[in-house]
């Protein structure tokens, strides 16, 4: 949990310049952090992504390129492993809640144990 809060205070300090972002109205902080961008600390712990959207397309050029090489090396027993598999592969699934009682159940049944 503290890794989460942690990020939070990382991205406003340096998106919003914002050092103590519980000083905000709830509602202001609500709206600063949805604004933040998908590659800021919190929104990909949120997300559960390894990698940026610029990250993965940079692993995809190697991961062709690296296909292009053995192809052409002759050596069809070894294909080279996927960056982007290894990045994507753990991924984890989106979570939405209606009330503030679903929010709950599932933060007790997943964050604390």
């Amino acid at each position: 949990m503290m890794q989460h809060e942690d990020a939070l205070i990382c991205d406003f300090a340096e998106t919003y310049h914002v050092l103590d972002w519980r000083a905000l109205p709830v509602k202001l902080a609500a709206t600063l952090a949805c604004g933040l961008r998908g590659n800021a600390r919190s929104m990909m712990l949120l997300s559960g992504n390894k990698a940026t959207d610029e990250q993965l397309l940079l692993a995809a050029v190697v991961d062709a390129a690296k296909v292009i090489s053995w192809q052409l090396g002759g050596d069809r027993k070894n294909k080279p492993e996927s960056i982007v598999e290894k990045l994507t592969e753990a991924k984890k699934p989106t979570v939405g809640f209606a009330t503030v009682q679903e929010w709950r159940e599932w933060h007790k049944e997943h964050m604390e144990g």
